[in-house]
C-alpha cells in the first residue's frame, strides 16, 4: 500500500517511460507523505478496466492509506499528473489522477497489517525483526 494503477490508451505511455513514471510516482508519494518507498506499488495497463479511461488518454488511480490531508492528496495528484504529462508528452487535459482512502487496518504488507500514517518507523523495525528471526526455508 499504496497501490497506483496507470491505465492508458494503447501506445500512449511508451514502454521506456513506464520506469520513469513509476520512479516519479514512488518519489512523489514518499516525499509528500513520508511513507517508505517499499510500501509503494505501481502497475501499468493499456485499456484496463480500472480506472475506466473514457475520453482521457491516461488515468492514474491511487489507493492510499486514510489519514492524508486534502493538501497532501492534491499535491500527489498534481505532481503525478505532471510526471505522466512530461514522460508521455501529453497535455494535462488528457491525464486524470485521483486517489481513494483505505484504512491501514484493511491492508497487509509482508504478512503484517500496515501501520497508521506516521507510525511507519516502529512498524518497519518490528517487521524487520520478525523477518530476521523467522526460520529459513
Amino acid at each position: 500500500m499504496p497501490v497506483y494503477v496507470v491505465n492508458s490508451k494503447p501506445e500512449t505511455v511508451p514502454e521506456p517511460t513506464k520506469a520513469l513514471i513509476a520512479r516519479d510516482i514512488t518519489q512523489i508519494h514518499c516525499n509528500v507523505t513520508g511513507a517508505p518507498a517499499k510500501f509503494v506499488h505501481v502497475f501499468f495497463f493499456e485499456n484496463g478496466p480500472i480506472p475506466p479511461l473514457g475520453e482521457q488518454s491516461a488515468m492514474v488511480y491511487g489507493q492510499i492509506r486514510s489519514g492524508r490531508t486534502d493538501a497532501q492528496k492534491a499535491q500527489i495528484c498534481s505532481d503525478m499528473q505532471a510526471s505522466v504529462c512530461k514522460h508521455a508528452a501529453l497535455d494535462p487535459s488528457e491525464v486524470q489522477v485521483f486517489t481513494t482512502d483505505t484504512p491501514a487496518s484493511w491492508v497487509m504488507e509482508g504478512g503484517d497489517v500496515l501501520p497508521e500514517p506516521g507510525e511507519e518507523d516502529a512498524w518497519l523495525a518490528a517487521h524487520e525483526a520478525k523477518v530476521a528471526s523467522a526460520p529459513s526455508a
